[in-house]
């Protein structure tokens, strides 16, 4: 008997179970959730988690299930019910679930061990204390069959979950840790596969009645078509690669595993898994790289890739909500005198770009820490023999931000003053030089004002950075361009807010090929330039253009499009030889038609 039917009915009739002392009890959780006395309220709740897991109507153990978890993610602190044996039902649910087949795919039951998982999960992500009771409970167990794959990736998603919460707790830790080796390995293939496994199963599935229902109904609850299942498919697939990061970032975190972590495949793949555009609140891929590059086994592996050195390079100079962990990192792999050598070759040009920073994410005198990790063994006598190209970058640092900035500290505001005045005036001459269309020329003049700017004029220099960032751009001198640009962005305040280097910056990583770098920045530009107003057109079809590019699901449509065409191939091939060897066949035959008989 569902709630509303219940509270239909005669009222001496809503109560079948007779409880000592307390008379009668609903039979419905709903009106027992809606028990004003306190002390009958938590006797009747007691009771009705203990008999739960034996209600006969599926229907109403998915809507009582789906309840519990709203209420849990409404108050996940309130401890009425992980008092009162939430985890201990909740165990025997799954374990239902997972023994009983024919009881799982009896109606509504399908739905039960996705809301259970979903209720440990928000029950354990605030307090360690409710970590423990789950843990003691035994929920760790039919957690780990699901996520070995008994039902599917929707379970998965909300296991991961419930798993990591677990796993973050000093208390609770160990007894995840217990199955350590299993949990890291499926994690990992969980995070390298899951954005396939979805898109594969439910996603290019675009007939409706091919999706499995019940996984339908609970991304969207029935309501809306195709499109809006497969955004809400995205953000869960996004999510589960999140959480799995995230489950391996606690076994990081405590130096556990990351020999297996580091596997070189899997750093590959995880270069590109910064959490998807749709989890921007999670930093996932690089949150754990972070975390890997604060043991000195995991710097040594990090180094030894170079698809994730160069996307970390990327990040650091990007607009990305992470550039600052990408910054982190590359400056840990620095300061190891082990690692120092095998990533500054790489990482020391984009680097350079960023010593004019101030402040970025509550990190204070940013370019100053990056300018003395670049120029660590810079004078010492013993050490690594630079290439020429990274000396002279190393000594052209030394002498523009050490040497300058100190004689510059004695310069007063009457020279200053007139120094500002000289780069107005050559700065005239490069705007002539770009109207007449002469961009060498204007080059070459922003050159001499930028070398004369004094280093503290931040908002000038800003300018004739953007400025020659534009020009360089026109060249099609792309890599001069965004590092420019970034030069400028650096010099804003705050930091990344200058419009005109984000648009330019754009563009030149749109010509690379770097879609999300161009994605992110053309979207700073939108917030900066077009807050009040309408969004550009331009900009808009940028937006449009990488939103495409950088789907989260692109790989694996492509990879699947390079499938099909390839057996599509293989079947043309296949059809051609069965075709062509009845040919060969009868061309033999009449060649020894027409050979000349020795007898004539």
């Amino acid at each position: 008997m569902d709630h509303f039917s219940c509270k239909n009915t005669n009222k001496m009739a809503r109560r079948t179970h007779v409880v000592a002392g307390l008379g009668l009890r609903p039979c419905c959780f709903f009106c027992v959730m809606e028990e004003k006395d306190p002390c009958v309220r938590k006797a009747w709740l007691e009771l009705a988690l203990r008999d739960l897991h034996m209600t006969r109507d599926d229907t109403e153990l998915a809507l009582t299930l789906s309840f519990i978890w709203r209420y849990a993610m409404a108050d996940p602190e309130d401890p009425e019910l992980p008092s009162l044996g939430i985890f201990e039902c909740m165990t025997k649910l799954l374990m239902k679930g997972l023994e009983d087949l024919e009881w799982l795919r009896t109606g509504q039951n399908v739905y039960v061990p996705y809301y259970a998982a979903h209720i440990i999960g928000s029950y354990t992500m605030k307090k360690p204390e409710f970590a423990v009771k789950a843990v003691e409970s035994g929920v760790i167990a039919p957690l780990l069959q699901l996520m070995r794959g008994k039902m599917s990736w929707v379970e998965k998603r909300v296991v991961i979950r419930a798993l990591g919460h677990l796993a973050s707790y000093e208390r609770t830790f160990e007894a995840v840790a217990a199955y350590e080796d299993e949990v890291v390995r499926l994690a990992m293939e969980i995070a390298a596969t899951c954005v396939d496994v979805v898109y594969e199963e439910f996603v290019s599935v675009q007939e409706r009645e091919g999706r499995v229902k019940y996984h339908i109904d609970l991304l969207t609850r029935g309501l809306g078509g195709l499109e809006m299942e497969d955004q809400k498919a995205e953000e869960w697939a996004s999510q589960l690669q999140c959480w799995s990061l995230h489950l391996l970032s606690c076994f990081a975190y405590k130096q556990r595993s990351i020999s297996l972590i580091c596997n070189k495949t899997f750093l590959k793949k995880l270069s590109q898994m910064w959490g998807g555009l749709v989890n921007h609140n999670s930093p996932a891929g690089i949150g754990l790289i972070r975390i890997i590059c604060y043991s000195k086994l995991g710097r040594g592996k990090v180094a030894e890739s170079r698809e994730l050195i160069l996307s970390l390079c990327n990040l650091s100079r990007s607009s990305d909500d992470w550039q600052y962990m990408g910054i982190d990192c590359l400056l840990l792999l620095l300061k190891d005198q082990e690692t120092r050598y095998k990533v500054l070759e790489t990482s020391l040009f984009y680097l350079l770009d960023l010593v004019e920073i101030k402040a970025l994410n509550d990190r204070p005198n940013l370019g100053d820490r990056i300018t003395r990790v670049l120029l660590m063994d810079y004078n010492t006598k013993k050490g690594f023999i630079y290439t020429h190209k990274t000396q002279t970058a190393l000594k052209e640092l030394w002498k523009t931000f050490v040497e300058r900035r100190r004689r510059e500290r004695s310069d007063n505001q009457e020279k200053v003053a007139e120094t500002s005045v000289v780069v107005n005036l050559i700065k005239q001459q490069a705007n002539h030089f770009l109207r007449v269309g002469d961009i060498e020329g204007a080059i070459k003049c922003y050159n001499e004002a930028i070398g004369l700017c004094p280093l503290k004029l931040r908002r000038k220099r800003m300018v004739l950075y953007s400025d020659r960032g534009e020009c360089f751009l026109l060249l099609g001198e792309v890599d001069a361009a965004i590092s420019e640009c970034t030069r400028a962005l650096c010099l804003s305040e705050p930091v990344n807010s200058h419009g005109k280097s984000l648009w330019t910056r754009s563009r030149a990583y749109d010509i690379k090929g770097l879609s999300r770098e161009s994605l992110m920045d053309c979207i700073m530009f939108v917030h900066v330039r077009c807050s009040r107003g309408k969004i550009p057109y331009y900009a808009a079809q940028m937006i449009s253009k990488q939103m495409e590019a950088t789907w989260l699901f692109e790989e694996a449509r492509a990879s699947r499009l390079r499938r099909m065409m390839l057996k599509e191939k293989n079947h043309l091939t296949g059809v051609l030889k069965i075709t062509e060897e009845p040919g060969k066949k009868k061309e033999g035959m009449m060649m020894q038609m027409k050979k000349p008989d020795p007898l004539d």
